[in-house]
Order: structure tokens, then sequence, then C-alpha cells
């Protein structure tokens, strides 16, 4: 490697451990200052969680990105490496490569292949001369005087600054690990409890024959927790184990343990109207036009709504009405980070620079992307917190 060296040591300007979307984009921004660049990874190709999102079509932004799409402890902290660091940014990232970009609607864009995403990232930061360790085992990291010193299976590595781009375990079938967090907390970071987000939810007793009776249906649906502080919209799908598709991967960021939460079956529908328009129809065959006809059937029987709709008195109705619209759905928990797309939690952004990515009392050290406290929801903004907080770090490291 062309980094000078010194006792077997190499030595760089700038240290980025982990080559996801974060830590090329930082790599890139480092290596265009001037800086010698040395992006290190277990991984035999870099951005292994790119190549793999949104079943290889990565949704790669959202162009109506803001800080309420985020859940961190501190809600203001995302807004300015997202201001730094713009859809429109990354956009023209993507012109510059001549990869399409997909406007799959409510600002969500597309790639037509996730892998020529990492690609591009790779190359450029190459071109700009940013050099890479890939395959190669961290063992350790620390301060190393003024600077950092990490130890690796290709040997010993020295920078000035240290930047922690590890992600979090969510997809561990492509080697990812909680490394990060482990070498942040040595370096004296707090992290914030952690657990799987934007995954499914596993069904109880109670509700798993439900769930694998009506396996592969699908409908709108509007999901609160019992507090109703927040809410999701969507499509929910259920599947041989519980319940997932957009509305609950997003309801997961919100849901916790032991918690009931109500889902609105029938969001936006006045069911006395739908009622009062078929009078003589059997009360399942009403909901039928309305639901899945397995679920109307299933929720009659639950509740014993049978009989012309007309037959059904104002107080069953008002039941019903309460039992569509606030229908209750405790999970017994998630499906873990396996199908996880991001963790929940991470590094305490007290003890970050919001504009710079730096540790507040560590200098020259930077935590960046999935590793920090700050998840967003589904629809691309979890990708775009990673160009814009590898971006805002690459300006100082």
């Amino acid at each position: 490697m062309p980094g000078s060296s010194s006792n077997n040591t190499s030595i760089f300007d700038v240290l980025i451990l982990g080559a996801g979307a974060a830590g090329l984009t930082c790599a890139r921004e480092c290596a265009a200052r001037g800086r010698r660049t040395l992006l290190i990874d277990h991984g035999d190709a870099p951005g292994n969680k790119i190549r793999i999102s949104g079943g290889g079509k990565c949704n790669c932004t959202n162009t109506g990105v803001s800080a309420s799409d985020y859940h961190c402890a501190n809600p203001h902290f995302v807004k300015s490496a997202l201001a730094q660091y713009t859809p429109h940014d990354f956009i023209d990232f993507m012109q510059r490569h001549s990869l399409p970009v997909r406007d799959m609607g409510q600002g969500m864009l597309f790639s037509d292949r996730a892998k020529d995403v990492a690609e591009a990232l790779h190359r450029e930061a190459l071109s700009i001369g940013a050099e890479f360790s890939l395959g190669t085992e961290i063992r350790a990291a620390a301060k190393d005087g003024d600077g950092f010193r990490v130890d690796t299976d290709r040997g010993v590595f020295s920078g000035a600054s240290l930047v922690l781009a590890l992600g979090g375990p969510s997809w561990p079938q492509v080697g990812a690990t909680g490394l990060g967090y482990a070498l942040a907390e040595r370096f004296g970071l707090r992290s914030t409890e952690r657990r799987p987000g934007l995954v499914p939810l596993l069904a109880g007793p109670k509700l798993a024959p439900l769930c694998k009776e009506m396996t592969g249906a699908s409908l709108p649906v509007r999901i609160a927790p019992d507090t109703g502080h927040y809410a999701s919209e969507g499509s929910m799908l259920f599947t041989h184990r519980g319940v997932s598709g957009p509305a609950v991967l997003n309801a997961s960021l919100f849901w916790r343990e032991g918690q009931t939460l109500s889902i609105d079956l029938l969001p936006g529908v006045d069911v006395a109207q739908a009622l009062e328009a078929s009078p003589r129809m059997e009360l399942k065959n009403v909901l039928g036009t309305l639901l899945p006809k397995r679920l109307a059937g299933w929720l009659c029987a639950r509740y014993r709504w049978d009989g012309p709709a007309a037959n059904l008195s104002k107080k069953r109705q008002a039941g019903m009405e309460a039992a569509l619209h606030g229908f209750e759905f405790t999970p017994s928990g998630t499906a873990g980070y396996a199908k996880a797309e991001v963790t929940l939690g991470g590094v305490d952004t007290d003890r970050v620079s919001s504009k710079t990515m730096e540790a507040k009392k560590v200098p020259g050290l930077f935590c960046v992307g999935e590793l920090l406290d700050v998840t967003g929801k589904l629809g691309g903004y979890n990708l775009q917190w990673a160009w814009s907080s590898g971006f805002a770090a690459g300006q100082w490291a």
C-alpha cells in the first residue's frame, strides 16, 4: 500500500472501518480533500448491505426526507447532515455514473441494480485516491498518541483520524456484527438500547392460527401503539408466523415487548355506511367486499357477527366498528436481526457532533451511519442517512 510505514505500521491520514454506504461515502470525501485514506472491511466486496437492499433494487433515497422521518433520542440531530448532503446530491452522483433512478411514488427513488450503486461508490473512491483493505479482519482499535491504531490480520495501521462505519448486526447473513458498538464503547462512547428494526412481527398464540391461515393475504392498514403517539400506514402482509409489510416494518420502530398494537383494518372506511348500502346482504359478505374474504369470515366467526346487515343493532354495530378500526394485536416478538433491515439504537448522539459526526470527547474519532442512534422509516431514509452522515464526517476526518 502507498501509505508510508514505520516499524511495520502503515500510516495514513484517515482510517475508515466499514465499507458500507456511509464508509464508502466518507472515503470518497476524505480522499477528495487530499487525505491519505484507507478503508478496511472484513468483506471481500464493498457495500454488501447496499447490494442486497430492496431485493437487489435498493430504495436509495427519498426526496421528501426530513428530521421527522427518523427515530433518535435527539430529534434535531439529523438536521445538519441531511442539509449538507441532500437527496439531490445523491441523484447527481447517480447521474455522474449514468445509473437510472426510478421514482416509485411518495418520494421513494430506486436503483435498477443495487450492485451498480455499490460498485460506482467503490470506483469513485478509488479514482480519487482512497485505498481499500478488503477481506481484512479488524482485531482491535485504540488511541495511539494523538492518533489511532488499528490491528488487523493483515498488519497494523495508524491514522490521525478514525471513522467507525461498521453498521449494526442487522443482516448477519452478509457478515454484519456488533463490532462497531464494542469499539465505540472502548473509546468511552455510550450506546443506547439496541434491537432489530424494520422487522416483521410474530403473532402470539391467540392469533398465530389466523396468520398461518391468512398467509399471503395483504390489506391497507393503520397501526398505532396503545399509547397512540405514533402511527404507521401502508400495506400489511400476513405470514405463516405473523405479520409483515411496510406498515408493520415501520410499526416495529415504535413497538416494545409486551405492548399491544391497535390495527385499523379499514382506514378511512365508514363501516356504518357500508352496512346501510347493503341491508339485505349477510354481514360476512358485506365485510368480504371491504377485506380479504378469509379475514372477513374469521372476524365474523370470532365476534359472532351473523345475519343480514339490517338486523345488526346499533350497539353491536358500534362494537363492530371499534373492532375493525382498533383490532388488537400483541406480538410475541420480532423475527430478529436476520430479518431486520436496520438496528434500532446505537451510539448515543449526545456524545457526537451533529455537524461533523466527531466524538465530542475523543478528537479525531468519528461515527457514521447505522452505528449511531438514528433509524429512519422504510422508504430510502436509512440509505440517505448513510450518505449524509458519511459526507459530513468526510469534510472533517
